[in-house]
């Protein structure tokens, strides 16, 4: 045994999924990492490079070449939709629900009621065609997500200088006892106030809803909980691994989005940050499971700024370099992505792409292992690895990287 680290590369997929054209036929043509060389054809990922990205992609650029010594596949995603939170359900372990998909618009009403029976103060803030969004104690909005595919989601968003986040909770748990969506985030940040959220409002069809990364609350001190639809922790590998005295450590977005009952969970946005943070761990564990995401990825994504994209990926790639030199004999290292978000498809979403799945290990290279059919192959291969029952979903792959 040893450690078992995987590092999710937010929203950098390498191909449409075969069923996008009936599904996402906004997302016909979606390929991220190929669009983001095409664009910025001078990128170099050396790491990346070695783990074989241009092979699990299927193709070559000028600076991006086939590996001879790698071991990678292509992840196809289980869950409805392309989303990070249910990539990363998946990612560990769970079998995904079909959620339901709804607006927030008819549901204002009653959230202003339930919220104003408990102690909040409410008001509506109207978009130019009559339909709104909730302001709560002039600090929050309660509103549509306007990142994630329409009705997935419902964002509480909070100005953290004018209302603490855990009040801010309070706020959430409301909006989740009266949603039936997928998710309820409750996000926030520091030096941001009422106005900055408001000005970065927009509305997407039949959608209205508060852009997140335009409003400026992923900056400063960022906070974030998500409230989910049909995961139960309990079958997913964090809260397995706990029970059975294994160490488990979550790093960036992953610690918002997924619970860790036992272990160790660090929320950051800041790409050398989380790698170098990763790597520090990496070096101070023995027989842990460690997971990492890098936001910032999906963040240039929803921009759709492919520039910003590649340069993100520079960061990281030389994050993951520093890592697999410290990957010992026995560890494993996965890289992979929970969706895709082309930054070049022509709206700012997420993109339903397989991912890919490179493996340093201390095995033989074992090439093409193929398309697994769920990010959940990823947990059981964890689980197995660790010597624990098995998540809710997924097959192992563990015996491949032995034989």
């Amino acid at each position: 045994m040893g450690n078992f680290v995987v590092i999710v590369l937010d929203g950098f997929g390498i191909g449409q999924m075969p069923d996008v054209p009936d599904v996402r036929p906004l997302d016909v043509g979606a390929n991220t990492c190929k669009r983001i060389f095409e664009v910025v054809p001078d990128l170099v990922l050396p790491n990346l490079q070695r783990l074989g990205l241009a092979n699990a992609l299927g193709m070559e650029f000028n600076r991006l070449r086939f590996s001879e010594n790698a071991t990678y596949g292509r992840c196809a995603l289980m869950h409805y939709g392309a989303d990070t939170f249910y990539g990363h359900q998946e990612i560990m372990g769970t079998k995904p629900c079909r959620p339901t998909a709804e607006m927030i618009q008819p549901y204002l009403e009653s959230i202003t009621r339930e919220l104003s029976n408990n102690g909040f103060s409410t008001r509506p803030y109207y978009v130019d065609d009559g339909r709104s969004l909730l302001v709560v104690n002039d600090a929050v909005t309660v509103a549509d997500n306007v990142e994630c595919d329409p009705g997935q989601a419902w964002n509480v968003t909070g100005a953290l200088d004018d209302i603490s986040f855990e009040d801010e909770l309070k706020i959430g748990k409301i909006v989740r006892r009266l949603s039936t969506v997928a998710r309820v985030i409750v996000f926030g940040g520091h030096g941001v106030h009422l106005n900055n959220l408001l000005n970065a409002v927009e509305v997407h069809g039949d959608y209205v809803g508060v852009n997140a990364p335009k409003s400026g609350v992923y900056l400063h001190d960022y906070h974030c909980i998500h409230m989910g639809y049909g995961i139960n922790e309990m079958r997913q590998v964090p809260f397995i691994l706990g029970s059975h005295n294994i160490g488990v450590h979550l790093l960036g977005k992953v610690a918002d989005v997924c619970a860790n009952s036992f272990g160790e969970s660090e929320s950051i946005v800041d790409t050398e940050t989380v790698l170098s943070r990763t790597n520090e761990v990496l070096l101070n564990s023995s027989d842990s499971f460690i997971c990492a995401n890098v936001q910032e990825t999906d963040l240039c994504g929803h921009r759709q700024d492919a520039q910003a994209y590649a340069d993100i990926l520079r960061i990281a790639d030389g994050g993951i370099g520093r890592i697999i030199s410290n990957i010992r004999h026995g560890d494993i290292l996965i890289v992979m992505a929970d969706h895709g978000n082309d930054p070049t498809i022509g709206h700012s979403r997420h993109t339903r792409e397989y991912v890919p799945l490179l493996i340093e290990h201390s095995g033989n290279y074992l090439g093409d292992i193929g398309i697994r059919q769920t990010e959940s192959d990823v947990a059981a291969t964890v689980a197995e690895y660790f010597g624990v029952p098995s998540p809710e979903n997924g097959s192992s792959f563990l015996k491949l990287l032995y034989r």
